[in-house]
Order: C-alpha cells, then sequence, then structure tokens
C-alpha cells in the first residue's frame, strides 16, 4: 500500500484556498491519487458540531483562550476520527486549514502566543503535523479586501475582525515559513487560478510519487 500523505493549505481571508483544494485535489487525482479533502473547523461530526459553536456568534463570544481550546479540541477529533484513518489506508489528504492556522490566528493575532498554541495541540493531537503546509499568501490587505467582494460570502466570527488584526495574522503566518521552510511553504497567491495551481504543485513535486 502507498504511504499516505497530509498537506494542509492555509492562509488568510480571501486568498483563494477553497478554489484552490478543488484544483489541487483534481490534479492529484489525475496523477492516479487517492484524495481525501476536508477542512477546519470541521471535518468530523464532533468537530463539525464544534465550528458552529467557534464561527457563529459575536466577536467576543469566547476569550482567546477558550478559543483556542476549542480549536484544540476540534483537530483532535479531525485528526483521530478522519486525517490519520485516510493516511493509514494510504491517501492522500488535504486540509482547508489546520495548526498553522491556529498558530496565526489565535497565537500571533492575539496575546495568547503561539508557544501556548503549540502547547494546545501537543496535548490534544500528539503534536501530529502535515508532511506539508502551503501558506497562500496575498499582498497587505488584498485577501480581506478580496473575501469582502465574494457574492453572498458572509464573513463568520473571526472574519469580522478589523484589518490590524488580520494583519497580524498575515505577519504570522509569514514567520512560521521563516521558522519551518521544509514543512511550511509560502505562495504567490496573486495571478490567474491555474498559475497559483502550478505554484502549489511545485511545492509538492519531492512529495509525489
Amino acid at each position: 500500500m502507498p504511504d499516505g500523505r497530509f498537506i494542509s493549505l492555509e492562509g488568510g481571508e480571501g486568498v483563494g484556498k477553497t478554489t484552490q483544494l478543488r484544483a489541487l485535489a483534481t490534479e492529484l487525482g489525475k496523477r492516479g491519487i487517492e484524495v481525501v479533502t476536508t477542512r477546519e473547523p470541521g471535518g468530523s461530526p464532533g468537530a463539525e458540531a464544534i465550528r458552529g459553536l467557534l464561527l457563529s456568534g459575536e466577536d467576543g463570544r469566547w476569550s482567546p483562550r477558550a478559543e483556542a481550546l476549542l480549536f484544540a479540541a476540534a483537530r483532535a477529533d479531525h485528526v483521530e476520527k478522519t486525517i490519520r484513518p485516510a493516511l493509514d489506508a494510504g491517501k492522500w489528504v488535504i486540509s482547508d486549514r489546520f495548526l498553522d492556522s491556529s498558530l496565526a490566528y489565535q497565537g500571533g493575532g492575539t496575546d495568547l502566543g503561539v508557544d501556548a498554541v503549540r502547547g494546545l495541540h501537543r496535548f490534544g493531537s500528539a503534536g501530529f503535523l502535515p508532511d506539508r503546509t502551503l501558506v497562500l499568501l496575498l499582498p497587505d490587505r488584498a485577501g480581506v479586501a478580496r473575501a469582502n467582494e465574494r457574492d453572498g460570502d458572509e464573513p463568520d466570527r473571526i472574519g469580522r475582525r478589523d484589518a490590524d488584526y488580520h494583519l497580524a495574522v498575515d505577519r504570522a503566518f509569514r514567520a512560521l515559513g521563516a521558522e519551518e521552510p521544509e514543512r511550511v511553504r509560502l505562495v504567490d497567491a496573486s495571478g490567474e487560478q491555474r498559475q497559483v495551481t502550478e505554484r502549489l504543485l511545485a511545492e509538492l513535486a519531492d512529495l509525489l510519487p
């Protein structure tokens, strides 16, 4: 049985993660790879229940600590119930967000800090990490502007936070890429959809069969 691979797709608001997740799954399928696509928060029944708690309501519904704990709990269930079984079956898993979103949003975007969020992940998911994390980046504020232009797509509780918060998240993603360049690859999300997909595939070349 071939080895499964776990790929996470990351980035701020409006960078095109959902579109690129579908495109990547299609391209990998053409190569004979069986792909499972999933998302966070969510991806398993328990995690989907927590998703509703996390993304609805007012911004102040949860303190930074409570929010980080909820994300860690959802991720623990996601890893146990969805990701690990698919990898054990030799499938590739692509997730729309994983740990690095928590590091950037709940760690870098608040006073909680990245180290505290890493500690929750070590406990909840035994420190489990993707084989490759692809972070889509746009120039400052461009992603939020693009997100605000999407027809019929109301921002969730976290997406509605102010520009300074989202700039802090963007800086945190860039810092993660600098700290872990082997796992975390920063990818330019500007230009045509196909161009971006090709950039993502280039960052996966060493993992492809």
